[in-house]
């Protein structure tokens, strides 16, 4: 990864013994790509299957078998391309890296080096207070390797080859990140990316999204520092945490007069460490060299066009088109596109209704809720239909917001249709002024001292609509309630 200097923000420097520091970050994210056959064979990638069960010839390396590229992994890897806003490199090679590890069978791993399928693009981010560019300086498709097992036996290491072979697109950022929190903006967008565009289902439970984090530290204009790795982190809050433990350790080794030296790291969350698993190689290390098993990958614009023409609306114009179309304000937007799940979600209930109704029952109610119970939006109890009804009894007046809450929890515990559910338990509004007024005089005779204390501070007519809310269950008009107190109690 080439690293290039950036202006410092102050914001983000990091205060040492003998003055600040800037953290330099680069990120090589591997996302799976989603498949149902491995890059060069037609071996299942379905997680959780019994060990070594999803292995074909091709993967075992058995001799004689040849790879054969798999024609959906080139069209998810340049869907996420033009996702990226990145060039589509019409011509591309695929490489032999060799390096030896028990679980890689061939002795090296088939990936792409001079000549990536997709140069360089970017993505926008929101952190640290500002919006910010990230570069992407390419993203080229390469094997994952398969999975050593050592707690299986006291005296012996397994070997799982499964994920031999699967598709895997390694996606590298510029070393444009200067803070652990828009390295965690970096990875959450693009994973967002991915899974809008379906070329990645970004599970990081399951290994499908890691990324190696290069790390290193400098003094705010002094020429950029020996960077290390950290491999394999495969969580957002663990990446933060590997940033600022990283840094913090260059930074302390450097004011004892001490130099860094290029490694690669592992991240321990545990102990709340890294440590050094190995010096960083360099590509020559690997000895690359085209794959003589695999023609040059050639590709046509028609090809690319087809892709581009049916590509999904990305979250940052569905983004723009929600503060737009429905008057979101730019926070309220942010979280409903977070997941293109919740995106139709919100757009289902909103449509035909007030945008900012809407959004404030599915960010405040339904994703509360689930949060609440672990629960995804896949799993919601209340469909975006049901939401809707509950949006349109407020609108109609029919309920009160209150009167809303309780009919969403009857909904979310039982189901059924909103409006029948209103209609066979009572739970319509109280709009019959007369009724209203019936109420609020037994509470104004009843109470002359608060009487006299609300003429001297209107504020405290607060204090008697609670009373008249109280007195009717809950489902009196609020609008009307406030107006006949006005008049009773003359406040202007």
């Amino acid at each position: 990864m080439q690293e290039s200097a950036t202006a410092s923000n102050p914001k983000n420097l990091i205060e040492g013994a003998t003055g600040k520091w800037e953290v330099v970050i680069g990120l090589e994210v591997h996302a799976q790509v989603a498949s149902k056959s491995k890059l060069f064979s037609g071996a299942a990638t379905a997680f959780g299957a019994e060990p070594n069960s999803h292995v074909s010839l091709v993967d075992a390396a058995m001799p004689g078998m040849l790879p054969v590229i798999n024609a959906e992994c080139i069209a998810q890897a340049v869907r996420t391309g033009l996702g990226l806003n990145a060039k589509i490199n019409l011509k591309s090679v695929f490489d032999r890296k060799n390096y030896f590890y028990p679980d890689l069978p061939q002795g090296y791993q088939i990936s792409q080096f001079k000549q990536p399928i997709v140069g360089e693009g970017e993505i926008e981010i929101d952190a640290d207070g500002e919006t910010l560019t990230i570069g992407i300086e390419r993203l080229h498709l390469e094997q994952d390797a398969g999975k050593s097992v050592h707690d299986q036996h006291p005296d012996y290491s397994y070997v799982d080859l499964n994920r031999s072979g699967v598709a895997l697109m390694e996606i590298v950022s510029k070393p444009e990140m200067r803070s652990s929190r828009q390295a965690q903006a970096y990875v959450t967008k693009l994973r967002t990316i991915l899974r809008y565009l379906g070329t990645s289902d970004g599970d990081m439970e399951k290994g499908n999204l890691r990324a190696d984090v290069n790390v290193s530290v400098r003094k705010p204009g002094d020429q950029l520092g020996t960077r290390c790795e950290i491999k394999n982190v495969n969580s957002i809050r663990f990446i933060g945490q590997a940033i600022e433990t990283e840094a913090r350790r260059q930074i302390d080794i450097l004011e004892a007069g001490g130099k860094i030296d290029q490694e690669t790291r592992l991240f321990d969350p545990g102990k709340g460490e890294t440590r050094s698993m190995r010096s960083k190689e360099e590509a020559h290390d690997y000895r690359y060299f085209p794959d003589p098993d695999l023609l040059p990958l050639e590709l046509t614009m028609d090809f690319v066009g087809e892709l581009e023409a049916s590509l999904p609306e990305l979250p940052d114009a569905k983004k723009e088109r929600f503060t737009q179309e429905f008057g979101l304000s730019d926070y309220d937007a942010t979280v409903l596109v977070a997941e293109r799940a919740s995106a139709d979600y919100f757009e289902s209930v909103a449509s035909g209704r007030d945008g900012k109704v809407a959004a404030n029952w599915v960010i405040n109610e339904l994703f509360g809720r689930l949060n609440k119970e672990g629960k995804d939006i896949a799993d919601s109890p209340v469909s975006a239909s049901q939401l809707g009804a509950i949006v349109d009894l407020i609108s109609s007046n029919t309920i009160s917001g209150k009167i809303a809450k309780d009919l969403f929890e009857i909904v979310w515990s039982e189901g059924g249709d909103p409006a029948e559910i209103v209609e066979a338990r009572g739970m319509k509004q109280v709009t019959d002024t007369g009724a209203i007024e019936k109420a609020v005089d037994e509470i104004i005779a009843a109470n002359p001292d608060k009487v006299e204390q609300a003429k001297a501070k209107p504020t405290m007519i607060g204090w008697f609509v609670g009373q008249v809310m109280k007195v009717s269950g809950g489902k009196a008009n609020p609008q009307a309630v406030n107006e006949i107190l006005k008049q009773k109690l003359g406040i202007e």
